[in-house]
């Protein structure tokens, strides 16, 4: 079987860190460790690597898998699963190409020819929401992602939540499904009545109303709305995931393939979530390589409903030019067209990189930095 010859990585505007694994046959296959805001953390973590698995098995995926899990003593969390991924993803795509198959193949077969999509948008006021959604609708999208609330204190003005229900409101008018975005930002009591307040204009989903360490909260939350509770981009293993299905207080699980350990176990925490009727949605505002990978998990997947895609996101457009297509040479896979991308056949992730421009890009890419939010007293907010 061939062995694992070089492990490389790029750093890559925007904010992203692609992965590259060849054997010593000359195969080779392409992952994403993306972690938005600690990109030298993950580095560090794929230098250990490195001097770990160079001269394994290429095909002993799960055993590789399991020996990054159980064999450092200190396990999981953001950054070892994240460079996890990329190894993982890599492995993938590399046995997939070498066998001449897409990766769903390889995880039993295809149950969808295609897989429906969303993309972000922003705006602060309707007017704004409106023009960004009929964008959306433009370039081929039925759905969309808003953020519910800028900065906001722990207990705030209620005055403070209508300018979300209008703009939900405005997108909801267009004929769009909408998901609103709390991202951990709105504390429990604010979270609580504009959950309330939303729920006549029926989202589909409100997104981390409370950040996932507040696990009673979420609880007490998902029995006072019936709007389905979506979460999952800050659990990094299946783990992680355990306390929110017995008893299941989530409807909508949003695990990051680039984050939470690659396609080996994204596609057990979806089993997982299958056996207690949890659908699948995976969070991904992140690379080509991510969004390719999470499309051969939506094509294999039963309970995976919609996928996020970064096309066009502010990261992407505030940073320069790089988008989706940029490193790759069959953008066309990405196209979207009434809602849905239709599910590549191609060896492996179904995407062919321009190395090229890869290395090209890596010579001077800076990490990518979070933001923050500061209230007027000085103290700091979720952001």
């Amino acid at each position: 079987m061939p062995k694992i010859s070089e492990i490389e990585y790029f750093r890559v505007p925007p904010r992203w860190l692609y992965v590259k694994v060849t054997d010593v046959d000359g195969n080779y296959g392409w992952g994403e460790a993306s972690l938005e805001g600690h990109t030298e953390a993950v580095e560090g973590a794929l230098d250990e690597f490195k001097s770990r698995f160079i001269g394994w098995e290429a095909n002993n995926i799960e055993h590789i898998w399991q020996s990054v899990w159980r064999m450092g003593f200190y396990r999981g969390g953001p950054v070892l699963q994240s460079a996890l991924s990329g190894l993982d993803i890599a492995l993938w795509d590399l046995k997939a190409r070498r066998l001449n198959v897409p990766i769903y193949e390889l995880l039993g077969g295809k149950v969808r020819d295609k897989v429906k999509v969303y993309a972000w948008i922003g705006g602060d006021r309707p007017d704004d929401v409106k023009q960004q959604a009929l964008g959306r609708l433009a370039q081929g999208f039925k759905a969309v992602k808003m953020n519910a609330t800028a900065d906001i204190d722990w207990l705030d003005a209620p005055a403070s939540l209508d300018s979300a229900v209008d703009r939900l409101a405005t997108v909801k008018s267009l004929g769009m499904d909408a998901g609103v975005d709390f991202h951990g930002r709105i504390h429990k009591p604010m979270a609580k009545q504009l959950a309330k307040l939303l729920e006549e204009h029926r989202p589909m989903f409100i997104e981390e109303p409370l950040l996932s360490e507040h696990h009673e909260g979420i609880a007490e939350l998902s029995q006072l709305t019936t709007i389905p509770i979506a979460l999952g981009e800050r659990l990094h293993s299946r783990w992680d995931v355990k306390k929110f299905l017995n008893p299941t207080i989530i409807d909508i699980l949003q695990p990051d393939i680039s984050h939470v350990g690659g396609i080996s176990e994204i596609k057990k925490i979806s089993a997982m979530c299958e056996a207690y009727d949890i659908a699948i949605a995976p969070h991904c505002p992140l690379g080509s390589i991510a969004l390719a990978a999470c499309l051969q998990i939506a094509a294999s997947t039963p309970n995976h409903v919609i996928q996020e895609m970064s096309l066009g996101i502010h990261y992407n457009i505030e940073s320069g030019e790089e988008d989706i297509g940029t490193y790759v040479h069959n953008p066309q896979v990405f196209d979207v067209c009434n809602g849905y991308v239709n599910v590549a056949d191609g060896p492996g992730l179904g995407i062919e990189i321009n190395e090229n421009v890869v290395r090209k890009l890596s010579q001077k890419a800076k990490p990518w930095r979070s933001g923050s939010f500061v209230a007027y007293d000085g103290s700091l907010r979720e952001w």
